[in-house]
């Protein structure tokens, strides 16, 4: 296992011992400099993940306008799985969506939170994995975030000040995943009978658990890691609300919020944005049969004009 998992250990360290590198131009502070390189990490990682928050915001506009096609196939096949899931599945394959799209930045991160917490998890105990070893892994035991050291987690340090940061890292982390839910819940969705609404079930499950699990798993968190999941979560926070604010779902509070503010300006409504080209294509190809039909319709409709004779 451990041959397989090294490359990424390697990864994750060359990049913490880069920033640091890098963060001692600025500074001399080893504590300063590793806090930073944690929060280089973070960003190097989220830049790369764009693509796939683009997809996620796709995924997640396409599931919700495809919600009353789901509730009818369920309805019709209640009482056949797997009729329903075939149906389900040629939906998908026919709107271009998948629903675990949306789960593609949190799954792609979930191996580089495991290699940082592995990583952090050997600083502590003095073992060393990637780059972190000798001169490095010693400064690295060092650091402090507020006084409590990057590699000690709330269980494992008799610390008081380590377990203060822990708690203070702890809630922010909730607080920040809390906030990122609610705010897609009562701005990014579009209104619809919350009773009938999957999507915004599953939002609404997901605004309670996730804090929830957080507060509690986090006390066996290293801070470094603590560090590193309440950034992402303030990245994820101020990329969901610039979406929310500039290209709003349709339909959404946002939206409408949009729409007013461009008509008090003058601004012209713009088209859904989430509209495909293939989807655009298909609409324009249906206006066109209908324009031919018509014209063919009229040709019909008028009498033939007779030859004059010479």
């Amino acid at each position: 296992m451990g041959a397989i998992l090294n490359p990424l250990y390697y990864a994750v360290s060359w990049v913490l011992v880069t920033f640091h590198s890098i963060f001692g131009v600025f500074t001399k502070n080893q504590s300063i400099r590793w806090s930073l390189s944690i929060i280089g990490l973070v960003i190097l990682i989220r830049i790369i993940l764009i693509p796939l928050f683009v997809k996620q915001i796709k995924s997640q506009r396409a599931m919700t306008a495809l919600s009353p096609k789901m509730k009818e196939i369920q309805k019709r096949y209640k009482d056949d799985r797997q009729k329903q899931s075939e149906e389900m599945m040629k939906l998908y394959k026919e709107h271009k969506t998948n629903p675990l799209a949306s789960c593609l930045p949190i799954l792609a991160q979930a191996p580089i939170f495991f290699a940082l917490f592995t990583v952090l998890n050997g600083i502590a105990h003095n073992h060393p994995h990637g780059l972190m070893k000798g001169d490095v892994l010693a400064q690295a035991r060092t650091a402090k975030f507020f006084g409590a050291e990057l590699s000690s987690t709330f269980l494992s340090s008799p610390n008081t000040t380590t377990k203060i940061v822990t708690i203070a890292l702890i809630l922010a982390m909730s607080a920040t995943t809390f906030t990122t839910q609610r705010q897609l819940l009562v701005k990014g969705m579009p209104k619809q009978d919350d009773s009938n609404n999957m999507m915004m079930q599953q939002q609404k499950v997901m605004m309670y658990i996730f804090p929830i699990i957080f507060a509690v798993s986090g006390v066996n968190f290293p801070v470094g890691v603590l560090i590193y999941w309440g950034t992402t979560n303030l990245w994820t926070m101020g990329q969901q609300f610039y979406v929310i604010k500039r290209n709003p779902t349709p339909g959404s509070p946002a939206y409408d919020e949009l729409q007013k503010k461009q008509a008090a300006k003058g601004i012209k409504s713009t088209a859904n944005p989430e509209i495909s080209q293939d989807d655009s294509g298909d609409n324009q190809a249906d206006q066109l049969d209908q324009t031919n039909q018509a014209n063919q319709s009229k040709q019909r409709q008028q009498p033939k004009k007779k030859k004059k004779r010479k």
